[in-house]
């Protein structure tokens, strides 16, 4: 069973940076992609990026492209967020995930299809 930790959470003034962190211990096989979600209160969970694990290619929600930037180590399993230019629309519990299955260009944006999940780590960001 692999297991997800995020880690780098907290809170910032709006304009300011964040790095997540996301380690996945307990991989025995490879994984396809990884991916980092957010769900704000009262607000379904929606897609912010993810990476395929073995071309390191990276895909945005058009929210946050240009602003967050999403990359891995391979040996390490470990999975990095980069987030600058935090605006208080960013506020939210963020969520590592990855797979082993093999996603389309659209499916790796949906949560479902993930099989391994962090349990979250706030972000806060004040005006």
């Amino acid at each position: 069973q692999v297991h997800m930790v995020e880690s780098g959470g907290g809170s910032v003034q709006a304009g300011e940076s964040l790095k997540l962190s996301c380690a996945a211990a307990g991989v025995t096989g490879s994984l396809y992609a990884m991916g980092w979600f957010r769900q704000a209160p009262g607000k379904e969970r929606e897609f912010v990026a993810a990476i395929t694990w073995n071309r390191g290619r990276p895909y945005y929600a058009d929210s946050v492209e240009g602003r967050f930037t999403i990359s891995r180590v391979a040996a390490k399993t470990m999975g990095y967020l980069q987030m600058d230019n935090l605006s208080v629309e960013d506020t939210a519990v963020y969520y590592c995930a990855a797979t082993a299955k093999t996603l389309t260009i659209a499916s790796i944006r949906r949560a479902p299809e993930y099989d391994f999940w962090g349990q979250g780590t706030q972000v806060t960001v004040s005006s």
